[in-house]
């Protein structure tokens, strides 16, 4: 299946960490052949740490259709959608708790349920430091799930100069979780 046919959903929470969604997001724009859809949903928080951190307002254009948090008729609320992946990035352990509890008491919360009840990718990029024994529970109780934890931890050694090289390392590494096919730094691979 080429990548103009997977759907995708992006979730925004209100974790630190904007600049690697905003990175992600831009990375699925510009891919050779970008998804068909990238649907953003932000969590009540987070688009005010997006302007906070990014400097800027969030804006939509193709493939990317946003989605409000309280939307339960979004089609990835639903089994039946054809989204095959969920990526939370960042994502609070706010967030996380209540996934891990199958609360679904929001869009993403929901979408993240029928991921892991479909056997579908979910992947969460936690943003928090250190982590208590809550959250190390809420992420292994996740895992067991069947969803992916990836650390939002970047990675020096492609010896990155700036804090957007620095933050390309997480952002490559989920691209690559998510199954598309990227030219990032792979360690003794790279000339």
């Amino acid at each position: 299946m080429s990548d103009s046919n997977i759907k995708v959903i992006l979730a925004i929470t209100g974790a630190s960490g904007s600049l690697y969604a905003k990175q992600l997001l831009h990375k699925l724009q510009t891919l050779k052949d970008p998804p068909r859809e990238v649907a953003v949903v932000f969590s009540n928080t987070a688009r005010e740490i997006w302007e906070s951190e990014t400097g800027e307002r969030f804006t939509s254009k193709p493939p990317v259709k946003e989605y409000q948090v309280n939307d339960f008729y979004a089609p990835f609320a639903s089994g039946s959608s054809t989204f095959k992946t969920m990526i939370i990035c960042p994502a609070s352990m706010g967030t996380i708790g209540r996934i891990a509890n199958g609360t679904s008491d929001d869009l993403i919360a929901r979408a993240a349920d029928v991921m892991l009840k479909e056997k579908r990718r979910l992947i969460i990029v936690p943003r928090e430091t250190p982590y208590n024994y809550i959250h190390i529970r809420n992420m292994e109780t996740l895992t067991l799930a069947g969803a992916v934890i990836c650390p939002a931890s970047p990675s020096f050694y492609s010896r990155p100069k700036t804090i957007e090289e620095l933050t390309m390392t997480v952002v490559e590494r989920i691209m690559a979780l998510a199954g598309f096919e990227n030219d990032g730094y792979h360690w003794m691979e790279n000339d």
